[in-house]
């Protein structure tokens, strides 16, 4: 059995986590002006994907691994940084295009770019290491309440940080064939995928 009478601390706790503006929101919002509310939709569901396997790890016991070898978060890191770079550059040369074409990438896509930013963020994992045994309350099932946290953890994720890529999509939709707007568009979000490749590097090398 589990203790679902921590549920309500715990939540509180993933809120206040998670209405600081930090990068996942960041990058919901530039997604969502980019590609609009159907990009938004797949790239939220892809960082939920993620999260899920950042929280099976725990359960798993693997996260401690991880945490336990700072080489391989630094590495995670930096391959996490090297791609917002790449999605940087895509993202200027569609504004030096003066593409119109909010949803121009395939579908799958935006889905796998939110997987990638996922679980190149080391961080998340670290938040799970430190955040979800300390609502293990009063469980029968150390696995189970992990588990069903883990799960809570990612819902209200996906369903706070998904609501503001979708208005941050709906937005964009208004200026979705004006030739200008869009190329601003393009250029907000590249401009925001490289500070937050800058952000992680910096990160990296304080840390060591």
């Amino acid at each position: 059995m589990v203790d679902l009478l921590v549920l309500p601390a715990f939540v509180g706790v993933i809120l206040a986590f998670l209405a600081p503006p930090g990068p996942d929101m960041t990058y919901m919002i530039a997604v969502g002006l980019q590609g609009g509310r159907r990009a938004a939709a797949r790239a939220i569901l892809g960082i939920g994907t993620g999260m899920s396997v950042y929280a099976a790890a725990v359960v798993l016991g693997l996260a401690r691994l991880m945490q336990a070898n700072p080489a391989v978060l630094d590495a995670v890191r930096l391959g996490g940084a090297a791609f917002l770079v790449w999605m940087a550059w895509t993202s200027l040369r569609d504004a030096r295009r003066g593409s119109t074409d909010i949803d121009q990438v395939r579908a799958g896509r935006w889905y796998v770019r939110g997987v990638i930013i996922s679980l190149t963020n080391p961080k998340l994992i670290l938040f799970f290491v430190a955040v979800l045994p300390q609502f293990i309350g009063r469980a029968e099932s150390p696995e189970l309440q992990l588990a069903m946290l883990g799960a809570v953890n990612v819902a209200t994720e996906v369903l706070l940080y998904g609501a503001i890529g979708l208005l941050a999509g709906a937005f964009a939709a208004r200026f979705a064939q004006n030739r200008r707007a869009s190329r601003h568009l393009h250029q907000f979000a590249g401009a925001v995928y490289l500070l937050l490749a800058l952000a992680i590097v910096v990160d990296t090398v304080r840390t060591q």
